[in-house]
């Protein structure tokens, strides 16, 4: 199997155990983030969640990942 080959958050990375045209959701679940707290835009668009499952990433894609953190007192 070969890596995919990604651009996350500016920085080239190599994902040995995802093979090209792996899904979003995969990569998610890769990284090991809470979904519900990530926000991911794909080149240049915004992926909604709720199709994360059916986009196939390639080689070369490039990925701004964004996590929400709570917390704070009002």
């Amino acid at each position: 199997m070969s890596s995919l080959n990604l651009i996350l958050n500016g920085q080239q990375r190599s994902f040995e155990t995802l093979a090209p045209e792996a899904s979003l959701s995969s990569l998610v679940a890769e990284l090991g983030v809470k979904a519900d707290r990530v926000a991911i835009e794909r080149n240049g668009e915004i992926v909604p969640r709720s199709e994360w499952g059916s986009v196939a990433l390639q080689n070369d894609d490039r990925l701004e990942m964004v996590h929400f953190v709570g917390g704070g007192t009002f």
